[in-house]
């Protein structure tokens, strides 16, 4: 029996006894009274949902426009894949060890929302404010499926697809859902110390980043990188494309997480539109100031930096500020990406100097900037005091943690391919597809 052969078996034989458990064990969903909830909210909740759901097509997208032509399938199935593997995974346990009933601050009883258990669309009083929880739960599962996906930007090119999947289980239920139920249950431990993440800085961009960092340096170098061959994007209008889905998308994951038709969620859509904007003339002018001609790939990403960058902030600070947090982490991740390229890290896509140093800008301006509490609009250094030591926890928890998955991972299956299927490229070595010839 083949490797693939002893993976595909358990995991089918899984999905037919949660198919059993599903169809046969007794569950509540309670419902909501009539006139409980307002349809505004619950109408833009729905569509900010759909929207960041979208966004992993769109990473999907500008992720493979970057690789070179022989894995390019594979990588924007990377993260497509997610969409179904985070989202079983999450009706199962996630949504319990996220937003379960707090266990000491750090990770949810994985008992109180087993299998959507008493998840339906009446409200619950302490989470997603006056939504259906059945809602809130679907909100939040888009997050829970892009964090993965991000972090296959790090070591696109050489990791094996079956190896993948394990490590984006084990990292999604380990490492995100004790992240998310610290920062954004009201009973974490961050969110007591009053750490602010609007949508996602810390526990989406900076975890994605510290594990794409720790998988980089885990697995290692590619081969190609090894001899000296420069990296060629394959389709940079995949790249224009993709970035285009994220931008459209990112409003929802932002003024989504106002969670509510409410004037927070307008300042947020306003502020991440503003940041972007401003991120990407900046990267422009600084590829133009090197001497570089514009590009259509530093232009993207640029973008995307300041979609990063305000997504902690976007409905904590004003317009102003959204511009300065953009101009700011553009000018940082482009920086840190020159410095990366003179290294031996071999991060495939810039996943640490883009959305870890991007989210780790945005974390800190978000302490500066908040309109209420920030360092500059009066409230103290309190606030940042609190940011930068959950940097420190954040950082180390998932750099440190990541490594270890990584490792546990490659004693189930080899997690990167040998070198011959590196050299043919990951779509006809781990899924027996092409791209067609131009």
């Amino acid at each position: 029996m083949s490797r693939r052969q002893r993976l595909a078996r358990p995991s089918l034989l899984l999905l037919v006894v949660l198919a059993l458990l599903g169809a046969f064990v007794p569950q509540v969903h309670p419902a909501a009274a009539a006139g409980a909830l307002n349809p505004a909210d619950v109408g833009w909740m729905l569509m900010a949902s759909a929207l960041v759901l979208l966004m992993t097509p769109g990473l999907a997208f500008f992720y493979g426009g970057m690789v070179n032509r022989g894995s390019i399938i594979s990588t924007m199935l990377q993260s497509f894949i997610s969409l179904g593997v985070v989202s079983l995974l999450w009706y199962v346990v996630g949504f319990s060890l996220a937003f379960g009933d707090d266990i000491g601050g750090v990770i949810g009883d994985p008992r109180t929302f087993f299998m959507f258990n008493n998840v339906g669309t009446a409200p619950h009083p302490r989470l997603g404010a006056g939504l259906p929880l059945v809602l809130f739960a679907a909100f939040q599962l888009k997050f829970a499926i892009i964090t993965p996906a991000l972090i296959s930007g790090g070591f696109a090119e050489r990791i094996r697809f079956w190896g993948y999947l394990i490590f984006i289980c084990l990292f999604s239920l380990l490492i995100y859902c004790p992240l998310a139920h610290w920062a954004w249950h009201p009973d974490g431990f961050l969110a007591k110390w009053g750490v602010l993440d609007f949508a996602g800085g810390t526990v989406v961009h900076i975890s994605a980043g510290f594990a794409a960092l720790a998988g980089a340096l885990a697995i290692g170098r590619r081969r190609a990188h090894l001899d000296g061959h420069s990296h060629e994007p394959v389709n940079i209008p995949f790249v224009i494309l993709g970035t285009g889905l994220l931008w459209f998308g990112w409003f929802g994951f932002n003024a989504g997480s106002a969670f509510g038709a409410n004037a927070q969620a307008v300042q947020a859509f306003v502020t991440t539109h503003l940041a972007s904007a401003a991120a990407m003339l900046t990267w422009m002018l600084l590829e133009a100031s090197r001497g570089q001609r514009p590009s259509a790939m530093g232009t993207a990403v640029g973008a995307v930096v300041g979609l990063v960058a305000i997504t902690p902030a976007a409905g904590y600070v004003s317009y102003g500020p959204a511009i300065a947090i953009g101009i700011l982490a553009s000018g940082v991740s482009f920086a840190a990406v020159i410095l990366k390229n003179k290294t031996t890290l071999d991060d495939t896509l810039d996943v640490f100097p883009c959305h870890g140093v991007g989210g780790i800008v945005g974390m800190l301006a978000t302490a500066l900037f908040a309109e209420k509490g920030g360092l500059f609009t009066g409230g103290g250094p309190a606030l940042l005091g609190y940011h930068l030591l959950t940097l420190l926890v954040v950082g180390a928890f998932t750099f440190g943690g990541s490594w270890l998955l990584y490792r546990a991972t490659n004693v189930i299956v080899p997690i990167r391919v040998n070198a011959e299927n590196e050299n043919r490229g990951l779509d006809t070595s781990q899924h027996g597809e092409a791209l067609l010839a131009a």
